[in-house]
């Protein structure tokens, strides 16, 4: 049974990891997306202020470099089950926010409000596969029965 928890955590993490590097190799049009789909709060607009003029970059194009290290960082922590629970956790944050804002189908209409359902449901399938490898951690121990009697 290890095997197969090895096997399906592995190819779980690539979606992350090329979804990561992806955004990194077309940083552009990650940054218009979540420039079209984000909106700054008048609250933290002080705060991204400082950001661009100590970063010179676009808040956009911030949030698009941290989006894409996070979901490669975490997709090879999972993959090489380091750190799963964390990462795992991290991605759980991750989702749910990028669901929020990126596939916000209650909004739309049509074609593509069904479009984005689909999306938001296929990410709280995530979401319940990293509660998952969150629950398991590291994976079974060499003393756990549960997974020797099988």
């Amino acid at each position: 049974m290890p095997a197969f928890i090895t096997f399906g955590r592995v190819l779980f993490a690539v979606l992350f990891i090329f979804s990561g590097a992806s955004k990194l190799l077309e940083l552009g049009a990650t940054t218009a997306t979540i420039s079209a789909k984000l909106v700054v709060p008048d609250v933290l607009t002080t705060y991204t202020t400082q950001l661009e003029g100590m970063t010179g970059l676009p808040t956009a194009q911030m949030l698009a470099i941290a989006a894409a290290v996070v979901e490669l960082v975490c997709g090879l922590a999972i993959a090489l089950n380091f750190g799963a629970r964390f990462f795992a956790i991290v991605l759980i944050l991750f989702v749910i926010v990028a669901t929020f804002y990126v596939h916000d189908f209650w909004n739309q209409t049509g074609a593509d409000q069904k479009n984005n359902m689909i999306h938001a449901l296929k990410n709280l399938s995530l979401v319940g596969a990293l509660f998952i490898i969150a629950g398991i951690g590291r994976g079974p121990r060499r003393n756990d029965p549960g997974y020797t009697d099988v």
